[in-house]
């Protein structure tokens, strides 16, 4: 589809659903017009309308806090867009990563069947799901991209995440340490799966050395 196929309504907008490419959170949703999507689009950041100030506003562009664009799709009724982004810092202007951190109610039952299964369980399902992305190579994906940018890309945001740990820790922001070693394990598993070992591998290795510990 191009851009002459979306249909933008009355007031010449589009509803834009902006989703975090690695933990597939909700992070904002915003309106474009055609010239921000163009934008968005030939500069490869996120550009939006402001209904409030009947204004063109680049995302982060006081803030610092940018988004840079993994995909853009629409759906399919043309009428809302999808946009997987790389996030610069929060989204909301409270200072949250998501605009959507203030809970009206949630379902215990169903959140403990989402979280089901031990972690290791959940390791080796986010290491099929790897896998699979590693093979099909879909044209949105986070983890598609690493592995085509190569070797060298994976070791650099595995430094990266190494390093944001290291500072959720020093700060003893518990919350952000959670996050940024679930971010660690993940581009950690990127690396296996580029370099061909198996999670069976490290778990044979790690049951070596607990019958040799002293």
């Amino acid at each position: 589809m191009n851009l002459d196929e979306i249909r933008f309504d009355e007031h010449g907008l589009v509803a834009a659903v902006v989703q975090d490419v690695q933990t597939h959170d909700v992070l904002t949703v915003a309106y474009m017009n055609e010239e921000s999507l163009r934008r968005t689009i030939e500069t490869g950041e996120t550009w939006f309308w402001s209904r409030s100030r009947a204004q063109l506003w680049h995302k982060g562009e006081t803030s610092g806090n940018t988004q840079r664009v993994v995909s853009v799709t629409v759906d399919c009724d043309g009428d809302a867009l999808r946009i997987l982004v790389l996030p610069n810092g929060p989204a909301c202007h409270k200072g949250e990563q998501s605009c959507f951190h203030d809970v009206i109610h949630e379902n215990p039952t169903a959140i403990e069947q989402r979280r089901g299964g031990s972690i290791g369980d959940v390791l080796d399902e986010l290491y099929s799901v790897i896998e699979s992305r590693k093979r099909e190579l879909p044209e949105s994906s986070y983890t598609a991209y690493l592995f085509e940018q190569g070797l060298d890309k994976i070791l650099k945001k595995l430094g990266e995440e190494s390093s944001e740990t290291i500072i959720a820790a020093k700060n003893e922001d518990r919350d952000a340490l959670i996050r940024e070693v679930s971010d660690l394990l993940y581009h950690l598993i990127v690396l296996l799966v580029e370099r061909g070992v198996t999670l069976s591998e490290v778990r044979d290795e790690l049951a070596r050395r607990r019958s040799v510990t002293p």
